[in-house]
């Protein structure tokens, strides 16, 4: 988990320093910054009229290009970097062709996506039965396009679908219906107008739409006024202020102020005619065309770092930074836990159909617990009581957003955003180095699992699943636990909240395996002939060694297990039997004349002098590796037996990842030793 969270956190790094590489090329190649401003003047007319179009301001009437430039200078400061992006856009929206538009089935259908969600502004081409449209497909195609850049949602009612429909609302002709919510509250009660102009162009259908949606905002027109809207009001902190000499707000900012209706409210001030300018320089405003956005923590001036341009797209994302709902939040935090899932398939090492498979489950885990965890936020959210906890976090926020950092961090935002296929590929290309450095990083511990192909692991899944499938888990009977196990590992608890403990588990990291104890089996025997040979002449007769080597033996024999019997062990381990065989492991290993050093045996595991997987038994300096049940085996055959997918003890069927409670360990040691 920490892992996936570091090569995320790397990778968001990589994308900052990216886009910063890409501004320091444009500024090698042209010589100019994306903040740097551009006179309108200067321009072609073609130009200007692609930042009249993104802007939402009508030029129709305007046939001089001096009258068009004044106009893009009344409504605000050009940059270059919002110039390049109007350019792009009206090229895409050129190749694109057609925007989606939605075709009305009946009443009903238009109730709810009109009339009862209240939150945005439709345009809809009503047909009436048996005639033809008021606009050609053609030129439906343009108004469609042109309106869609302003997050205003087109659709067509056709009459004969639903004609009672059509004749209780009184549309018997051809028409163009617009709706726009009514009061400027949540949720507030919509207003449908219809078109009632002789000229069916597609620019006088666009201003007779911005200027209703123009009433909605409030106008000043006096400097009273303004002085009044200014104060602090803390029913409504948050205010956007447009100061321009217009007749109407542009109509991204008009389209703005629906899309954050109870959330920030946007104030239009002509200043056209003012002679009492004293008022805006007491508040700060010396510039005839002004953004500016009033907080309780101050006033903050739109349009002067990266990214912040007159549009609606560069707007809407500032204001989300700046006031977000609980959707943004929850939108933001889905697209940054499928992230990090996706890390998980770089990150696990093996087949590729295993690598697959654990990032399904991993989207799963992670998706669902996310949804699981957005529930009790909710609620609280619901609670009066933190509504001082909720202002004093959105206080904070402000704080931050208002930064240089949060405009860069805006501004790369939707750079990348805008070109999905490069943020696609540097995903790609940083999952790809991660994958190769984990390779790097695991090499020397490389398990077999991560060695086989897919056919390979493809089976041992499913010896995996039958095995759990036909036999009983052993976690779910009666047994003495300390309930710690083996979750100090995020990735593991989150699998256990989202899977329950049935029949079926979920796949278990092999990264456990690392935890168990593991040692070296050593003969006392062996040692103790190896220090006798060495301090013996070399020309002693080799019986009389002989016989000094059984007496030695024996009496260490005896010790042992006169120590074993009084207590003297610190840990007291006890010797475990395997099969139907007739003597204990002590007396086996007396017999054979070799005796087990059980003082290097980790305390609380079984002694046992033979591997039940490959039914050998141990030798001197072998590696031996323990399970949480106390019983030990060969480290490569263990290994093996758990990479194949059978989590358990070969012996007492204990899940292998799980920690047990040896409890009452000493009495029957005893009694097994004596025996």
């Amino acid at each position: 988990m920490w892992l996936k969270l570091f090569f995320l956190l790397l990778y968001f790094i990589v994308l900052f320093m990216l886009a910063r590489i890409f501004e320091a090329v444009v500024w090698y190649e042209t010589g100019m910054f994306a903040t740097q401003l551009v006179d309108p003047v200067t321009l072609s007319y073609k130009k200007l009229k692609t930042i009249l179009e993104g802007r939402g301001l009508g030029y129709s009437g305007l046939a001089e290009k001096k009258d068009v430039s004044d106009l893009v200078e009344k409504s605000g400061e050009l940059t270059q970097g919002e110039l390049y992006s109007a350019i792009k856009k009206e090229t895409e929206q050129t190749e694109a062709g057609d925007a989606s538009t939605t075709y009305f089935s009946g009443e009903m259908h238009f109730y709810e996506l009109v009339e009862d969600t209240k939150d945005g502004i439709w345009l809809v081409q009503v047909i009436a039965q048996d005639r033809k449209a008021l606009l050609s497909r053609a030129n439906w195609g343009k108004m469609v396009q042109k309106v869609s850049q302003f997050g205003i949602r087109t659709g067509t009612f056709n009459c004969s679908n639903d004609y009672r429909s059509c004749i209780k609302r009184g549309w018997q002709r051809s028409t163009l219906i617009m709706s726009v919510p009514q009061t400027s509250a949540s949720k507030g009660k919509v207003m449908l107008k219809e078109y009632n102009g002789r000229r069916i162009e597609t620019e006088h259908i666009f201003r007779w739409m911005t200027s209703h949606v123009a009433h909605r905002i409030k106008t000043l027109r006096q400097s009273e006024q303004l002085v009044e809207e200014w104060r602090a009001d803390p029913a409504h902190p948050v205010k956007m202020f447009l100061f321009a000499r217009l007749s109407q707000p542009p109509a991204f900012f008009s389209a703005l102020s629906v899309k954050f209706t109870g959330r920030i409210d946007f104030i239009f001030v002509d200043v056209r005619g003012w002679d009492n300018r004293s008022i805006l320089s007491e508040i700060d405003v010396t510039q005839n065309t002004a953004y500016i956005l009033k907080m309780p923590e101050g006033i903050y001036r739109y349009g002067n770092s990266t990214g912040e341009f007159l549009s609606l797209a560069a707007m809407d994302t500032f204001l989300r930074s700046i006031q977000p709902e609980v959707n943004d939040l929850f939108v933001l935090s889905l697209v940054l836990i499928n992230l990090l899932a996706w890390m998980d398939l770089f990150i696990t090492q093996g087949a590729t159909v295993k690598r697959f498979v654990v990032l399904i489950r991993t989207l799963g885990t992670y998706n669902s617990i996310l949804l699981v965890s957005w529930l009790p936020v909710l609620a609280l959210l619901q609670l009066p009581y933190l509504e001082t906890l909720y202002g004093y976090s959105l206080k904070l926020l402000r704080y931050a957003d208002t930064t240089t950092v949060a405009s860069l961090v805006r501004a790369d935002w939707t750079f990348y955003s805008s070109h999905p296929a490069l943020f696609l590929s540097t995903y790609l290309a940083h999952g790809l180095l991660v994958d190769y450095f984990e390779k790097k990083r695991r090499c020397r511990m490389r398990s077999q699992e991560d060695s086989t192909t897919n056919l390979e692991w493809l089976a041992s899944l499913w010896d995996w699943y039958t095995s759990y499938l036909l036999h009983p888990i052993a976690s779910l009977h009666h047994v003495p636990s300390d309930h710690s196990d083996w979750e100090d590992d995020p990735n593991f608890l989150l699998e256990r909240l989202a899977f329950p403990d049935l029949w079926l588990r979920p796949l278990i990291d092999m990264d456990y395996i690392e935890a168990l104890p593991t040692w070296s089996f050593r003969s006392v025997a062996e040692e103790t002939g190896e220090g006798a040979g060495g301090g013996l002449d070399e020309e002693t007769d080799s019986s009389h060694s002989d016989t000094e080597s059984r007496e030695k033996m024996h009496s260490n024999a005896q010790l042992s297990l006169s120590n074993s019997m009084d207590g003297s062990s610190s840990c007291q381990p006890f010797c475990c039997r395997h099969g139907n065989r007739g003597s204990s492991s002590a007396d086996r290993a007396l017999k054979d004349g070799c005796l087990c050093d059980w003082s290097v045996w980790p305390c609380g595991m079984l002694q046992c002098s033979e591997c039940v997987v490959c039914l050998e038994n141990f030798v001197s300096e072998e590696l031996l590796l323990g399970l949480p049940c106390g019983h030990a085996f060969h480290q490569h055959c263990i290994v093996v037996w758990l990479a194949a997918g059978r989590h358990c003890c070969p012996v007492c069927r204990w899940p292998s990842y799980k920690k047990k409670l040896q409890r009452g360990a000493q009495s029957p040691a005893g009694r097994l030793v004596q025996d």
